[in-house]
């Protein structure tokens, strides 16, 4: 945990449960694919693997992370964006927090 991240206890205080709640355990197994695809690029270097070989598990490992986040983000807008609005309330602070992981996601 970072100075930036909240502990787990209070994010979960601050905001309830989650909307993927109910697909937790498919998004568990992907992170655990993405996890093992990881281990499988120590082990290629380790075993001095091509690089090129190497770079090509990297696109992968990336490409997959990257499914997630964007999985995470539509359900963010589906959810979390779209509950704030149906409230009555004001969803700007959603929209912003979207935003802002969007941005994050292209920079990265």
């Amino acid at each position: 945990m970072t100075a930036q991240e909240p502990a787990a206890d209070q994010t979960n205080a601050e905001h309830g449960t989650y909307w993927y709640a109910a697909d937790k355990q498919a998004l568990l197994g992907r992170l655990r694919r993405i996890e093992g695809q990881v281990r499988g690029l120590h082990r290629m270097v380790e075993q001095d693997t091509y690089c090129i070989d190497v770079l090509t598990q990297i696109s992968a490992a990336t490409r997959a992370l990257q499914a997630v986040a964007v999985g995470l983000l539509e359900g963010h807008i589906a959810h979390c964006v779209m509950e704030a609005a149906k409230d009555g309330g004001d969803p700007s602070a959603k929209v912003k927090e979207a935003s802002d992981a969007i941005a994050r996601l292209v920079r990265s």
